[in-house]
Parts: C-alpha cells; sequence; structure tokens
C-alpha cells in the first residue's frame, strides 16, 4: 500500500478514536438539563441538533408535564421522533400545532387507568326528551332548557374500581369544564339523568340534581387529567361531552352519546 494511503488511514483511525460520537437524547437527558436549570430555546436547539429518541407515551407526557417541561420542548421531543425539527422562536409550538401529536396513540374520547395501561371508555348512545316528550332541539329556546336523558340497559359496561384515573382527550379548543360528568338512576331497564345543555343552569328546575362535580388539569395539548374521589359512591356514571345532542334526522328525537362507567364498591 502507498505511504499516502497509509497517512490517510492513519488519520482517519485517529479522528475516529480521538472524538467522542455525540450523545444520543432521551427522556431521562432532557430532565437533566432542565434540573441544571438550561432554558428551553437552549433545550429544543440540542433537541434539533443531536440524535435522539424519545418515549412518547402519554404516560411519559404527563410525567414531562409534572417535571415541568413546557409545551414547547415536548412538541421539539415529538418532532424529532417524528423526523423534523421544532421551531425555536417565542412563536413556536402553539397547542394547535402540537396538540395531535402530544397524545399520537389516543383519539378524541375519555380514557380510564387500569394496570399501568389506559383503557378507551366505550361510549353509549343517550336518547334526549325535554319537556315530557321527545322534541326537536335545534332551536336556541329549547336546547337552554332542562334535558332528561335516557342510556338503555342497567348497566355500563365499562367497570372501574378505585382510585379512579381518566384522561379526557378534547377536540381543539375545547376546556375541560365544558364536560359533564353524570350520575345514572337506574328506571327499570334504562339509565336516566337530568342535565342542561347550553344556557344557565337552572337549579330549582333540578337540572343539577345529576351533576357530579369534578376538577381536570391540563396535562397536555387537549389532554385532561382527572382524578375521582372514592367516597362518590358505587353506582352507573358518565361524562358527557360537549355538543352531545344532535340530529337524527327525520324524526323528532334527539341522540348523542356518553362515556359511561360503572362503579364497584
Amino acid at each position: 500500500m502507498p505511504k499516502r494511503l497509509l497517512l490517510l488511514a492513519g488519520v482517519l483511525l485517529f479522528l475516529a478514536v480521538s472524538i467522542p460520537a455525540q450523545e444520543v437524547l432521551n427522556n431521562n437527558s432532557i430532565l437533566k438539563l432542565l434540573q441544571a436549570g438550561i432554558g428551553e430555546d437552549m433545550i429544543v436547539n440540542m433537541i434539533n441538533s443531536q440524535p435522539g429518541k424519545y418515549s412518547l407515551g402519554v404516560d411519559d407526557v404527563i410525567a414531562w408535564k409534572k417535571a415541568g417541561v413546557s409545551d414547547k420542548v415536548m412538541a421539539a421531543m415529538i418532532a424529532k421522533n417524528a423526523g423534523g425539527t421544532a421551531p425555536t422562536s417565542g412563536a413556536a409550538a402553539s397547542d394547535g400545532g402540537a396538540g395531535a401529536a402530544a397524545a399520537p396513540a389516543m383519539e378524541i374520547g375519555v380514557y380510564f387507568k387500569k394496570g399501568d395501561a389506559w383503557t378507551e371508555l366505550l361510549p353509549e348512545v343517550v336518547n334526549w326528551r325535554t319537556g315530557g316528550a321527545l322534541k326537536n332541539l335545534a332551536t336556541a329556546g329549547i336546547v337552554k332548557k332542562d334535558l332528561n336523558g335516557n342510556v338503555a340497559g342497567p348497566s355500563s359496561r365499562n367497570s372501574i374500581k378505585s382510585p379512579m384515573e381518566f384522561l379526557i382527550v378534547a377536540s381543539e379548543g375545547v376546556s375541560i369544564t365544558e364536560y359533564q360528568l353524570i350520575r345514572l338512576r337506574l328506571n327499570k331497564n334504562y339509565r336516566e339523568f337530568r342535565t342542561v345543555t347550553g344556557g344557565i343552569l337552572n337549579q330549582q328546575s333540578g337540572a343539577m340534581r345529576d351533576l357530579v362535580p369534578f376538577e381536570g388539569k391540563r396535562v397536555a395539548p387537549r389532554t385532561f387529567s382527572v382524578v375521582l374521589p372514592s367516597n362518590i359512591g358505587a353506582g352507573e356514571y358518565g361524562f358527557l361531552s360537549p355538543g352531545a345532542t344532535g340530529s337524527t334526522g327525520n324524526t323528532q328525537a334527539q341522540i348523542g352519546k356518553m362515556y359511561t362507567f360503572h362503579l364497584l364498591e
């Protein structure tokens, strides 16, 4: 082999040994940077410029949020896993840009914690009536009145034990305060409840009779964590999402959907 080629091979070998490989960043790396007080723009730059592999499960996103990781940094990790980069300016990732990616495996809906996994609450059809008879709820004057709803069958297919931890993945622009948690009452072969959609709650009419207060904490774009106390009592419950009523076409009945569950003793 000519001396020139031998010299070149020696130089390349020296460079390969003396120059360390660039670190592959991961979830723990980002948390260490955050705990060291590194600014989010610097962290985003490092995520964009260095190799990285990040876990994107819902529990990971919740852990990041609890640790104080900003939406912009989370969006950068998500973008890196997808093969792109995130902007580092103040106009970077808004909820609209990162919302769909923040919970990549979860569609809009309600989920409950079962062991170490999130399980979808299967929704059920709600039939609405007002004023003692089925009516068309299309006019603004009626949708602001109390509504009576019923769900077929004596019990939900979803059985849950305490502690009760839920994730609600909402539509873009929807707040957790627009959801209602309803206690369902057994009536023969169906479950019924009273509530209100739109307008102001009329306490005297009994519209609040079946409402169960709860609080939700935003843990990621469009994603809210809800932990219910164990003392709400066993029975039938359901999360009623915004805009749950809708027309059935040519009929006068109204149908919607509710994410129901049966709370065990």
